[in-house]
């Protein structure tokens, strides 16, 4: 049986991670997580036998040492953080608190032998970018947000574990994936939201930046399989999408969806954080995933569907 910790494991990605892994009785899987910003109601997998929850908090060494020294696990991804555009930016120093847990994560993952870390970054990590796609060997370091600072910090831990000790990892960097457990800090559950309440959309600037939305269900197929074909070890990949959208385009598109009367209004610039475009290079991600990722429109209707049916 393969033993595997989800850190953050109440978090939209993490739980529906937990999820797929959970359907294969050959995994035990923990989920670990101090409800920061994941929620109690995204640990379904708890109807399985082989899906465990314990409350605790990753940045605490005392919490996490005590769970990863009693199960020896296989697998670990390390998905525990503190996220959310404005949450990031109005506490920079909850930020930093991130280190200790990735510290933590790599030195107790050395001591109980585990096989591989996977590691949640994100595409901030790219900061304004210089060059498009966006391929996971350019990485510019140019951007000051703690958020982006801590993620690729992550990044370091685990090249210098390997390097030094032979901690095998896969890095994810993660380019705006969406799904129906997503909470509304982020763009398209917020909009979807507002739509379906006929409220105003508020968008920051003009809303030509432009970003990738990645359905759920294409991020957890790229991940297993990563994980169950040893693909990618010791390597970094782009998990996104690689069809832009400006964001007004993407108000527009969700209130035609919901057939919504929401107006748009323009808000000013964020003073930082704000890039003017993503745009991944997913050539690794098409490698893991061989079949036709999920239309924009379709996702959103899945997201719509499940909001509907939760809140019936």
């Amino acid at each position: 049986m393969r033993k595997i910790l989800i850190t953050g494991g109440a978090g939209f990605i993490a739980s529906s991670l937990a999820d797929q892994l959970s359907l294969d009785q050959s995994n035990y899987i923990v989920l670990v997580d101090n409800f920061e910003t994941g929620f109690k109601y995204n640990l379904t997998c708890l109807n399985n036998t082989n899906c465990k929850f314990i409350k605790a908090n990753v940045n605490n060494y005392q919490d996490i040492s005590s769970i990863m020294y009693a199960y020896n696990f296989d697998y670990v991804f390390h998905y525990a953080a503190y996220v959310g555009v404005k949450k990031t930016l109005d506490n920079p120093v909850k930020v930093l608190e991130d280190i200790k847990g990735i510290e933590y994560i790599a030195q107790l993952a050395k001591n109980t032998n585990v096989k591989r870390i996977f590691y949640s970054s994100s595409s901030e990590v790219y900061g304004e970018p210089v060059e498009f796609p966006q391929n996971e060997n350019t990485t510019p370091l140019n951007s000051k947000l703690p958020y982006a600072v801590v993620k690729n910090l992550g990044e370091v831990f685990l090249k210098a574990y390997h390097q030094e000790f032979g901690l095998n990892y896969t890095i994810f960097r993660f380019f705006n994936t969406y799904g129906p457990k997503q909470s509304e800090d982020f763009v398209i559950s917020k909009f979807l939201n507002l739509s379906l309440k006929n409220e105003p959309i508020t968008i920051y600037g003009d809303g030509l930046q432009t970003r990738t939305f990645c359905y759920i269900n294409d991020n957890l197929k790229a991940t297993l399989s990563c994980l169950n074909n040893d693909l990618y070890i010791n390597d970094i990949v782009n998990i996104g999408s690689d069809i832009e959208l400006p964001i007004k385009q993407l108000a527009l598109e969700i209130n035609k969806i919901t057939n919504s009367k929401s107006e748009i209004i323009h808000l000013p610039p964020l003073k930082e954080g704000d890039m003017t475009r993503r745009h991944p290079d997913i050539s690794k991600m098409k490698n893991l995933v061989n079949e036709k990722f999920t239309t924009l429109e379709e996702g959103l209707k899945e997201v719509l569907n499940y909001k509907l049916n939760f809140y019936a």
